[in-house]
């Protein structure tokens, strides 16, 4: 039930995360979105720890930034 608890938090707070991306570029969209992405699947895969929530969020993180980069 705990991890449950956990992935169900972790889905909050990144729906109310995504929710404030109004006014925020491309880029800074895709990193939060690869955040909230990355730590939901983090959290489903170490069944609910906290550093695997925040591992998964920081990877989603680094790659939704990568793949916002602008490309000149």
């Amino acid at each position: 039930m705990n991890s449950k608890l956990a992935l169900s938090f972790t889905i909050v707070v990144a729906t109310i995360g995504l929710a404030a991306c109004g006014n925020m570029s491309r880029r800074d969209e895709n990193t939060a979105i690869g955040a909230g992405v990355g730590a939901i699947g983090g959290a489903i895969l170490t069944g609910g720890s906290a550093a695997g929530t925040v591992g998964g969020a920081v990877v989603g993180g680094v790659i939704g930034d990568k793949v916002g980069k602008d490309k000149k």
